[in-house]
This record gives C-alpha cells, sequence and structure tokens, in this order.
C-alpha cells in the first residue's frame, strides 16, 4: 500500500489529492504500469493504481480490481486520470469532469487483440480535458499540463451518449 510521505503529498492543480491509474479489468498493461511507477517512484504526489489483474506494484496503493462506487469515488479524489483508452474510464472522467491521459494499447505488442483503441484515441485526439499519449515516454509533459478540466455539458452529444449509458448500466 501507501509509503511514506503521504501527509506532504502536493496537489499541482489545486483538485483531487492524486493521480489514478487505471488499465481497466480484463487485460494486464505493463508498458503504461511499469512507466507510471517509475515516474511516480520519484515524485512526492501520491498515485492510485488499478491494475486489473496482479501486478506486484510494491510500495504503491495497487488495486487489481474496483467495485464500481470505489472506482467512481476514486476518480472523483483523483486529480488527474491517467487510463488505457477504454471509452468507459474517458466517459468516467468526463461525467467527473476530471482532465484524462490516455495511452492506447497496441497489437503489436500483445497489449491487446486488435488496434480498436489506437482508433479510440484518434477519434478523441483534441477533444477539451482529453490529451493522448502515444508513447508512455510522452506522459511526463502531459502530466505537467493536464489541468484543463472538461466542461460537463458543453458538448450535447456526449451528453446524450453519457444520459444513454447511465440509464442502460442502471436499468
Amino acid at each position: 500500500m501507501e509509503t511514506g510521505g503521504a501527509e506532504n503529498r502536493r496537489n499541482l492543480c489545486g483538485r483531487g489529492p492524486m493521480i489514478f491509474v487505471t488499465v481497466g479489468t480484463q487485460l494486464p498493461f505493463p508498458r503504461l504500469v511499469d512507466f507510471m511507477a517509475r515516474w511516480a517512484s520519484v515524485k512526492t504526489e501520491r498515485v492510485v493504481f488499478q491494475t486489473g489483474q496482479a501486478h506486484g506494484l510494491v510500495g504503491f496503493e495497487a488495486h487489481g480490481d474496483l467495485p464500481i462506487r470505489r472506482f467512481e469515488q476514486t476518480v472523483d479524489d483523483a486529480r488527474i486520470i491517467v487510463s488505457h483508452a477504454g471509452i468507459g474510464t474517458v466517459l468516467a472522467a468526463q461525467f467527473a469532469g476530471k482532465p484524462i491521459i490516455i495511452v492506447p494499447r497496441r497489437a503489436a505488442l500483445a497489449e491487446h487483440r486488435n488496434n480498436h483503441q489506437c482508433a479510440t484515441a484518434q477519434a478523441l485526439e483534441g477533444r477539451a480535458g482529453l490529451r493522448v499519449a502515444w508513447e508512455v515516454e510522452d506522459l511526463p509533459p502531459l502530466l505537467a499540463s493536464a489541468c484543463e478540466v472538461p466542461q460537463h455539458g458543453t458538448n450535447p452529444r456526449c451528453d446524450s451518449l453519457v444520459d444513454r449509458v447511465r440509464s442502460f448500466v442502471s436499468a
């Protein structure tokens, strides 16, 4: 779990006490998790990981899976979310008004069965509150500048989609 210095963790954007790294629950994503663990090991900000499967992270708060309410609370508590290009996490970030950086999994690296996450990232790139890190090495400058918060309710098409997904999940 979390190691020393938590009381001194800084809040870079004035929102949320930590960075939430989530890779979904279906497949591991060691390229993202390992990079973020190395990055976080030299930072003072708290980083919470949801790895989907056992990853063996030491010195961090890490969860294989989070119940939906806990996931939503962790999103709410975060100042920024770093994620695979899963549409559920993108929608959760938008609904919570949190900036998100997505790192698409690649079939060529055996991270997924196909490149639909790259297609998702291409379709979403440039939207308010969302950044794409095509390489994990792109993450540090994006993390440093990712304080722009998406404004919920500014895109009627997105609002409609969020409402439909919410209705479906609640049914």
